[in-house]
């Protein structure tokens, strides 16, 4: 009996990617129950994921990231040239008694200024040009990466995952990164630079000044950690509450037909109106500090040129130093000042961002409980006959669905099961499907487990066609040949008319080039899944299962899909899961279920005739119905 795939059989990053995800989930778990932070530990590790993360998608740029750092080392000197050469403008260029040999160290200066400018110009516009082609690269890479692994993550990540949560990890998450990525880092990194150079400028033009200049520093200091220390909690609250706004506006917006049918609108409101204010607050928490921090350090600034001021100009008087050294100084406070702004708004885009990637790496590091096998068996041809090898499942730990079922349906067989909702029919066809896989045991197509196949071979020899098929915006031909884009028009139409689709589609206003609306809008529910018959007709796959397929169509058409599926099911294994006992009455095989077992399993004659069996109560009801 096979085993499902655990941990142990993980690689060993795959082992340690899991022990981590599992660490933090619990510390959030923790945090919850108490109402406190995540741990040091917890923050640790979602810091170190998320910066992972972006040096991975940062590395295939590593000569251009190094080149923008050229790039801005040289516009940042270019800029801190400009209040030296005002102090060499000042002190040579305009002597008491102006001759003509100062008047040229003014113009000679002049021209190194405008140099210096013209430096700082084309470096910024270089660094712009080639870093927003790097970000919008390094973004496109990202949208890939998310949405690809979206896909390839099982059915049941996508039942606990709402759509609103991948919109929200597409769309607000990715746009914060962008903002950090487009201009973020420049501004931070122009910061530094301009910080340290001018410290030191400062204390080579006059030792003192600069000294009296950079006692301000641990003040400046001691509210920048303040300020990123509360805004990493406040901003962490902004994304949470900004991603909640989304997930109940998609869902509403998705389920709308439901809302306006249960008079839903008004609670809708107040639970959306509960999460905008939440993230209102939020906002408004994160405001409240840039109107400490920005004022602060705008005031400390202000005093500080101030005390320059008073203190220089006393010893300008003396001649403890020239004027252009003072006003060089009173330059370079400004620029000193000026970066710590910049910090602030960096440090706003950079906990902005930081959120939102430690959610996207969380989504990017989860894994399918349904996993591809690594060395995946191949079968030259597909003929069908499937086996359940004493299966369990269960969706949650204490309640079974399926337990310990034994059963073997031959190639080319048409089984159908019944039985009462919850009986474990559904769950059946998804093992068959491999949406999910059991709990203990095996399913197995031709001898080979499911889970030794590759997904490709899988899907193109197993379809699975439900009640809810969704349909894509586009025409019918386009939805038709969803399962094998490259069929040809002639095949597309001969599996819309083998399946009896062709006549209601040849009379829409285009036929086949007809479009569908949003999600089948323009369709009936029984031209919809009329379609999603052709789709499954013309993938040709060597299984079939119909689960609750015909549920959807009223009588004609029902009929006429029956007198389809005759040609549909024609050598190929099939499993129908059904309510209305008419579709029931073309299996060569009916197995009746409950509480995940085999309780009957027979023709639907030989059931039907025998005594006391509850196929045979469940079709003299059905016969009763239609009288």
């Amino acid at each position: 009996m096979a085993e499902v795939a655990s941990d142990e059989r993980l690689p060993s990053a795959g082992r340690e990617r899991t022990a981590e995800r599992d660490a933090i989930e619990e510390w959030r778990g923790v945090a919850a129950e108490h109402n406190t932070d995540l741990s040091e530990r917890a923050n640790v590790l979602l810091r170190k994921r998320s910066r992972a993360l972006l040096a991975d998608l940062l590395r295939p740029y590593l000569r251009t990231v190094w080149l923008l750092g050229v790039i801005i080392v040289l516009g940042s000197a270019a800029r801190l040239s400009v209040p030296y050469l005002v102090k060499q403008g000042i002190d040579l260029g305009i002597p008491p008694l102006v001759d003509s040999g100062s008047a040229r160290v003014l113009y000679e200066i002049v021209g190194l200024m405008i140099a210096a400018i013209c430096i700082q110009a084309v470096c910024r516009r270089a660094f712009l040009r080639t870093s927003g082609k790097v970000g919008q690269d390094v973004l496109l890479e990202l949208r890939r990466r998310v949405f690809t692994h979206f896909q390839k993550l099982d059915v049941a990540f996508h039942d606990r995952y709402t759509s609103g949560r991948v919109v929200s990890r597409l769309t607000s998450d990715i746009d914060a990164i962008a903002e950090l990525l487009v201009g973020g880092f420049d501004g931070l990194v122009t910061a530094v630079l301009t910080m340290v150079g001018v410290g030191i400028l400062l204390l080579t033009l006059d030792l003192k000044l600069g000294a009296v200049c950079l006692i301000c520093f641990p003040v400046v200091m001691a509210l920048v950690r303040w300020f990123s220390r509360n805004s990493a909690r406040t901003y962490w609250r902004v994304r949470e509450a900004s991603a909640l706004v989304i997930v109940h506006f998609v869902e509403t917006m998705t389920g709308i037909k439901a809302v306006q049918a249960y008079r839903r609108e008004p609670r809708n409101q107040e639970i959306f109106t509960s999460l905008s204010e939440r993230y209102q607050d939020a906002n408004v928490d994160s405001f409240r500090l840039v109107a400490i921090f920005m004022p602060g350090v705008r005031l400390i600034g202000n005093l500080t040129i101030g005390v320059v001021l008073l203190y220089g100009g006393f010893r300008a008087i003396q001649g403890g130093m020239t004027v252009g050294a003072l006003a060089a100084f009173l330059l370079y406070l400004r620029m000193f000042f000026e970066p710590m702004q910049e910090i602030s708004q960096f440090y706003n885009t950079f906990q902005s961002a930081s959120a939102a990637l430690e959610k996207l790496s969380g989504v990017l590091e989860e894994e399918p409980d349904v996993r591809p096998s690594p060395e995946p068996a191949t079968i030259p041809a597909v003929r069908g006959g499937l086996v359940l090898d004493h299966v369990d499942f269960s969706y949650v730990a204490e309640r079974v669905v399926i337990d310990d079922l034994d059963l073997t349906i031959p190639r080319g067989q048409t089984v159908a099961l019944v039985g009462t909702t919850g009986a474990g029919k559904t769950t059946i066809a998804k093992l068959l499907s491999r949406f999910y896989d059991p709990t203990s045991g095996a399913v197995r197509i031709d001898g080979v487990d499911l889970r030794e196949l590759s997904d490709a071979d899988l899907r193109r020899s197993v379809v699975m066609v439900t009640q809810e098929n969704f349909m894509f915006d586009g025409t019918v031909a386009e939805n038709i040949a969803f399962g094998r884009p490259d069929a040809g028009r002639t095949e597309i139409e001969s599996a819309a008319a083998a399946v009896g689709a062709d006549t209601f589609i040849r009379a829409l206003p285009l036929g086949f080039d007809t479009d569908v609306g949003k999600r089948g809008s323009r369709l009936s529910a029984g031209q919809r899944q009329l379609v999603a018959f052709a789709r499954a007709f013309l993938a040709d796959p060597a299984v079939l299962i119909l689960d609750e397929a015909t549920s959807s169509l009223d009588i004609p058409s029902e009929r006429l899909v029956q007198r389809a599926l005759q040609t549909i099911l024609a050598e190929r294994t099939a499993v129908i899961i059904a309510h209305r006992l008419s579709t029931v009455e073309i299996a060569d095989r009916v197995l009746v279920l409950e509480h995940g077992r085999v309780i009957e399993d027979g023709s639907p004659g030989e059931l039907t005739d025998a005594d006391g069996g509850h196929y045979a109560a469940l079709h003299r009801a059905w016969i009763d119905s239609l009288a």
